[in-house]
């Protein structure tokens, strides 16, 4: 075991000496930089255009790799599982072997809980169990009618499964793989290091730019979406508040108010601008205060739902729906269908919409984890970064989301909560729930839980992407995460214009940028495994020298 060669660690990612892009690498700022020029100066001068091209595009790829997506993520959940229950490589510390986590485990998680799903779960909370509870595969199948007690099981199976194991795996994939390297062997915080132990000194050149271009990218739109979806509860939430008019505009088909285009861009200005401040903070001030203010006022929200609310139900929902899921984790993990048929058709627009969503929020999660995650164990990091966040994901749509269904099953919604569109499901279920006076307050702190929440995710993606870009160098220029603060408010803008105030450009955007980053995670997923493997042999070899 002694011929075993040293891990390749000679990363040397070019960057400019001086002027604007100092410490930067050219090829990926300014690729990123003009692609996304380009995508935005065509979402405005031709918004028709732009939407249908990316919508016929979203469609085909979905139609060619829903089993992939829905395979590949699989995978990763399996994978880290295994991973961090094996012994040789669960007990390995990211750093050196006395090192001890930067953060407190309070921080770590409000700050990992902050930027990887705070804002979904704002939005998703009511929604997604409601959704599902009107259409699932089982009710699909006709097992099941909808909108019934019987259809609750499955209703929530698929809700823990877009927000449990398999949404955190993605995450904690890039992150470990990210953390690994960076803290084991000294190399780059960036994404091309993940790949060295496959294609070594490769990843120096062109081919490394273009793997951290893909990150970038994946970010970008990731991010996109999230805010997208961020800032039309926003604008829900200000409306229920101060019932401006201009902020809401009529739905589409007989659908229900929506925010209006305007409505929206103002909102977006006022995240970013703030999103902007907090970056230039720095993750040690800004995120951090930011994010642990999240954690209090979610937890406040969440008491609300527990006091007022049907907790009774949802906590026997809870215990049933979490053992349904785990019953049938197995099978989830890789069941898909033919977008041909409705089944697929449904897969395709809910649990692999999510996969490309977390797929492309991965970089920018998986980048933060890493930098936040120092001095944990491998064994710590995916059970501290997979189970415990998913089980409080659980615990929050099952609160939320049962009390919604439990109004509307009982009678005292009358259907108004499912009727309401997406993002002002929430505020609706709240109006139901309390007294107008506790309302009003209710929707005001909600409003800054949601602002709070779109800050931290845009201000930290906004140090991943300079991070990147700065060839994994953490402490970057002030002024380059202003410039990418306003880029990233001018390709959200422009992709909200193009869909006429509607979210789809962005999600279909998001998951065509997504596919070309779910390859590089799989390689990513090899690359680990064959560094932990070699890694473990010269551990070994050097045991065996050393007796």
């Amino acid at each position: 075991m002694s011929d075993i060669k040293p891990p390749f660690t000679d990363i040397d990612i070019q960057t400019a000496d001086e002027g604007f892009y100092e410490g930067y690498s050219l090829p990926v700022t300014l690729a990123a930089k003009i692609g996304f020029a380009v995508l935005t100066a065509w979402a405005l001068l031709m918004p028709g255009a732009a939407e249908h091209a990316l919508a016929w595009l979203n469609t085909e790829i979905l139609s060619v790799f829903n089993f992939f997506y829905i395979a590949v993520v699989g995978v990763f959940a399996w994978f880290l599982l295994v991973v961090a229950l094996v012994p040789a490589s669960g007990q390995l510390r990211l750093g050196k072997p006395d090192e001890r986590p930067e953060f407190s485990t309070f921080s770590w998680f409000a700050m990992m809980f902050g930027a990887g799903l705070g804002v979904g779960l704002m939005v998703y909370s009511t929604a997604e169990p409601l959704s599902l509870w009107q259409t699932n595969p089982q009710i699909i199948q006709g097992q099941v009618a909808p909108l019934s007690a019987e259809a609750l099981t499955s209703a929530f199976r698929y809700t823990f499964l877009h927000y449990g194991l398999h949404a955190w795996s993605i995450y904690v994939v890039t992150g470990l793989c990210l953390a690994y390297y960076a803290y084991t062997r000294d190399m780059p915080l960036t994404i091309r290091t993940a790949l060295t132990p496959i294609f070594g000194r490769y990843m120096n050149g062109a081919l490394g730019n273009v793997v951290d271009v893909l990150g970038v990218v994946a970010t970008i739109l990731g991010i996109a979406v999230t805010i997208g979806f961020g800032i039309s509860q926003l604008v829900e939430g200000v409306y229920s508040i101060s019932g401006a008019e201009w902020l809401l505009q009529a739905g589409q088909n007989g659908s229900p108010p929506m925010p209006s285009t305007v409505g929206l861009i103002a909102a977006l200005i006022v995240v970013m601008g703030m999103s902007i401040l907090s970056a230039v903070s720095g993750v040690g001030r800004g995120v951090k205060y930011l994010s642990n203010l999240n954690l209090v006022l979610s937890t406040v929200l969440l008491l609300i739902f527990v006091v007022f609310g049907a907790f009774g139900f949802a906590m026997t929902t809870y215990g049933q729906a979490l053992a349904d899921y785990v019953l049938h984790f197995p099978a989830l993990s890789f069941e898909a269908y033919s977008t041909s048929n409705e089944l697929g058709q449904w897969q395709a627009g809910s649990t692999t919409f999510y996969w490309a969503w977390w797929i492309a929020f991965s970089p920018f999660v998986g980048l933060f984890l890493a930098r936040i995650s120092r001095g944990r164990t491998i064994r710590e990091f995916v059970l501290g970064a997979v189970i415990m966040p998913s089980l409080v994901c659980f615990l929050w749509m099952t609160a939320l989301g049962g009390t919604a269904i439990d109004l509307e099953m009982s009678g005292v919604a009358g259907g108004a909560i499912i009727d309401a569109s997406l993002t002002n499901k929430l505020f609706v279920t709240l109006h139901y729930l309390v007294s107008d006076q506790l309302f009003g307050w209710l929707s005001v702190m909600c409003v800054v839980l949601i602002l709070t929440f779109l800050v931290t995710s845009a201000d930290s993606g906004l140090l991943v992407i300079n991070t990147i870009m700065a060839g994994g160098d953490e402490e970057t220029g002030v002024r380059h995460r202003i410039t990418w603060g306003v880029l990233l408010t001018l390709v959200i803008a422009a992709l909200i214009v193009a869909g006429g105030g509607g979210l789809f450009v962005l999600q279909d955007a998001m998951i065509i940028g997504a596919l070309p980053f779910s390859f590089v995670m799989l390689a990513m997923c090899v690359s680990l495994t064959k560094a932990l493997y070699r890694d473990h042999l010269r551990s070994k070899a050097e045991e065996e020298q050393a007796a």
